[in-house]
């Protein structure tokens, strides 16, 4: 295993430890199968792993694992606080005091403010005084770092790690992505500010392995499809750590290989050009040619024109039921939202696209397949319950 530094010049596994796919049988957690395979991932270096409240189980089960094994103080917890179920500062204390109580720890190393969309979301827990009760934990030592995880704009993006003193992020981000949510350009801007980056979803939820087209994965014959993109990953010195949702002791050695052996800097021209050819045959079955380069925004009325774009190209090129869950987090889980539908058909983005797409035709179509009565019903419910 190698290792990179945090900002506090700790070393932190290159692979991350993604604990929210567990194995699980009638509902509950395999905790045999857990537990081998966390502590294989252990015995082969791995130190970081990551975990939510709102992950069923997956607190508990890693809290008792850790304790079992008496590996706690051996390695870091990344934990996330759900701050669109925080009401006040006694709710957050409440919440944090059972998330301790279900990792049988008296403290978290890498604390998450879970899912933070844009500067409203963030706003709204400023005005709760959470932001003072986050320094006053961090104070007292019960979290060692404060962090966001995050599903967006760049823009906002950039405008949220302005916003605190944050110590370290959390992001989608894969060869896919590298044009939307918050990208190369907010990898490089996170970077540039000091803070380590971790990255999720670097195989957008095993799409690039599962889903790939035939044409792709025989271009790629010489890899597997996780290494290549773990590789395209590693080789950004801006990337600190790489989650992976690893069930299964074989995936987690192949990943440990692979972690062992990349290197920042150390991408081929060849193997650039091969990322570009398989996002090319994945890309044959895309609706609409946004390379997600942001020049359309901002839209008069909100509308996440890129954001609407990537999910829906991935309805038809990866998968139906991933789409319409990202185009939800993008265009839902904020403030005001953002959603496609919104388009009045001023043609402001039309004028600054260097693609030349009809955003405004584009739009509609993807409101047809991305707009529907369940997304409707999500609308009403993150409205109703404030879970921006």
């Amino acid at each position: 295993m190698q290792y990179r530094k945090d900002k506090d010049g700790n070393d932190i596994s290159m692979l991350a430890y993604g604990c929210m796919r567990f194995t699980k049988n009638n509902g509950k957690i395999d905790m045999k199968k857990a537990e081998a395979e966390i502590m294989e991932a252990y015995n082969s270096g791995v130190n970081y792993y990551d975990t939510a409240y709102i992950y069923p189980g997956s607190e508990t089960a890693i809290g008792e694992i850790f304790e079992r094994n008496n590996i706690r103080d051996k390695i870091y917890i990344a934990d996330k606080l759900p701050h669109y179920l925080i009401k006040s500062r006694e709710g957050a204390e409440k919440i944090f005091n059972e998330m301790l109580k279900r990792l049988r720890t008296d403290h978290i190393d890498f604390f998450l403010m879970h899912m933070l969309t844009d500067m409203k979301s963030w706003q709204k827990m400023l005005d709760l005084g959470i932001g003072d009760w986050l320094k006053e934990k961090k104070a007292s030592g019960k979290i060692r770092r404060i962090g966001f995880s995050y599903h967006g704009k760049t823009e906002s993006f950039c405008e949220l790690i302005d916003a605190f003193d944050w110590e370290f992020v959390m992001i989608q981000y894969n060869y896919l992505d590298e044009g939307s949510q918050a990208g190369r350009r907010g990898v490089e801007y996170a970077a540039a500010k000091g803070l380590p980056v971790m990255v999720m979803e670097p195989l957008r939820g095993g799409k690039l392995v599962n889903l790939l087209p035939e044409s792709a994965k025989k271009l790629i014959a010489e890899y597997t499809p996780a290494e290549l993109s773990f590789r395209w990953l590693w080789n950004q010195p801006e990337i600190t750590t790489v989650l992976s949702g690893m069930n299964s002791v074989e995936m987690i050695r192949e990943n440990c290989r692979v972690a062992s052996e990349a290197e920042a800097g150390a991408f081929t021209e060849a193997e650039f050009e091969l990322i570009e050819k398989v996002k090319a045959e994945i890309n044959k079955s895309m609706k609409v040619g946004c390379t997600g380069c942001g020049y359309c925004m901002p839209c008069p009325k909100g509308v996440d024109i890129p954001g609407t774009f990537n999910a829906y190209n991935s309805y038809y090129s990866l998968s139906r039921s991933s789409a319409k869950k990202s185009y939800i987090q993008c265009t839902l889980f904020r403030h005001e939202p953002s959603s496609a539908s919104l388009c009045v058909g001023c043609g402001k983005c039309e004028q600054h696209c260097p693609q030349g797409i009809e955003i405004r035709r584009q739009l509609k179509s993807a409101v047809k397949v991305l707009e529907t009565p369940v997304y409707a019903a999500a609308k009403h419910g993150i409205r109703l319950l404030r879970l921006w």
